[in-house]
C-alpha cells in the first residue's frame, strides 16, 4: 500500500480552480493533510492548538469579525497564524485581504488565493480533492472498465484474458480506465475509486500485439481517468470439480480498502463470450440497485409453479 505525502499549492489551484491573488512565487509550498482549518479562536489569541499545517480558509465571518479587531491585534494574530508549515490562505466569496495578512503572508511566503465560491463550497471541493489525492493507495492486479456508468473491476490469474475481454468491451462502446495495475483508494467508507498509474494512462498490453494506445485507436470517448468500482467480477479457468453459482443468490463481496464491493465469479472457458457476460453482470448489478433482483423473481415463479402443481394434483386425488 502507497500513499502521496503531499500535493502542491500549485496543483490545488490547478484542480480547484482557485485565483492566486498574492504569492505566485510561492505555490511550490506543500499541503500534506485534507483538513482545512477556519481560524476562530485564534483572533482571540489563543493559538496553543492551532493547526499550522493545514489550509486556513477565511470566509464572511472570519473577515467581518477581523475588522473589529485593532490594527496591533491583527498584526499580532496575523503574524502568528504564518508559521513555516502553513501552506497557504485561501479566501472565499471574493473577499478583500485583511492588509496585516497581506504583509504577514509576503514576510512568510506563503501564498493567498481566492476565490467566488462561498466557504462551505469552497471546503468541500478542497477536502474533496484533497481526500482523494491523499488516501492511502493499493496497487491491484486487474483492468477496470466503465460498463455504462458501473465500474467493473475484472480480475484473475495471468493470461486469463482479461485484458482481451476489456478490449472487446471497448469496441462495444465502454470506456477504460486502467489495464494490468489498477490504483484503488477510498475516498469514502461507501465508495472505491479506481485510476491507472501514471505509466499505463490509456494504455493496455495484448498478448501477440504488445501494448496498444486506447485512445489513439478507439478515440478520447473509449477512457476514463479513474471510476468508481461498483463490481469485482473475477475471472476463473473452468475446470469439471469447481462449483459456480448458477442462481446469483450467494451474495459474495470482498472487501478493498475497508469498502465492501459485490464480486460475481465466471468460469472461463472456450467458446464463452467474456464481453457480453461480463456486461450482463453489469446491467444485472444496476438492475439490482434499482430494486429489481432476477432471484427473487425466479423464486417467486418457482414457488408460484409449486403451489400450482399441488393445487392441481390434490384435485386430481379427489376426484
Amino acid at each position: 500500500m502507497s500513499k502521496l505525502t503531499h500535493v502542491t499549492v500549485q496543483e490545488l489551484v490547478d484542480k480547484v480552480r482557485l485565483k492566486v491573488l498574492q504569492g505566485e512565487n510561492y505555490l511550490g509550498r506543500t499541503i500534506t493533510t485534507s483538513d482545512i482549518s477556519r481560524p476562530a479562536l485564534e483572533f482571540a489569541g489563543y493559538f496553543k492548538h492551532y493547526p499550522a499545517m493545514r489550509i486556513q480558509l477565511l470566509g464572511i465571518t472570519e473577515i467581518s469579525f477581523s475588522k473589529d479587531l485593532t490594527h496591533d491585534q491583527m498584526t499580532e494574530y496575523m503574524t502568528r497564524m504564518c508559521t513555516p508549515q502553513t501552506p497557504c490562505f485561501v479566501i472565499s466569496t471574493n473577499l478583500p485581504i485583511p492588509e496585516e495578512l497581506k504583509k504577514a503572508a509576503e514576510d512568510a511566503q506563503i501564498p493567498i488565493l481566492g476565490t467566488h465560491l462561498t466557504s462551505s463550497q469552497i471546503l468541500s471541493n478542497m477536502t474533496s480533492y484533497l481526500l482523494g489525492r491523499l488516501a492511502p493507495r493499493k496497487s491491484m492486479h486487474g483492468v477496470l472498465v466503465d460498463i455504462s456508468g458501473v465500474g467493473v473491476l475484472i480480475t484473475g490469474d495471468s493470461g486469463v484474458g482479461k485484458s482481451e475481454t476489456a478490449l472487446e468491451l471497448v469496441r462495444r462502446g465502454h470506456r477504460l480506465v486502467a489495464d494490468d495495475r489498477v490504483e484503488v483508494y477510498a475516498r469514502d467508507e461507501q465508495t472505491l475509486i479506481g485510476t491507472a498509474p501514471a505509466i499505463l494512462q490509456h494504455l493496455m498490453e495484448i498478448r501477440g500485439i504488445g501494448i496498444i494506445d486506447v485512445s489513439t485507436l478507439y478515440g478520447t470517448g473509449a477512457i476514463m481517468p479513474e471510476d468508481n468500482i461498483n463490481l469485482i467480477v473475477h475471472l476463473e479457468t473452468w475446470t469439471p470439480d469447481t462449483k459456480f453459482d448458477r442462481l446469483g443468490d450467494r451474495g459474495d463481496t470482498q472487501t478493498v480498502q475497508g469498502v465492501i464491493i459485490p464480486k460475481v465469479s465466471v468460469p472461463v472457458k472456450t467458446g464463452r463470450n467474456l464481453a457480453i457476460i461480463i456486461e450482463s453482470a453489469a446491467m444485472n448489478y444496476r438492475a439490482e440497485t434499482m430494486g429489481y433482483d432476477a432471484t427473487k423473481t425466479f423464486d417467486e415463479n418457482l414457488n408460484r409453479l409449486i403451489k400450482q402443481n399441488s393445487a392441481r394434483d390434490s384435485k386430481e386425488q379427489d376426484k
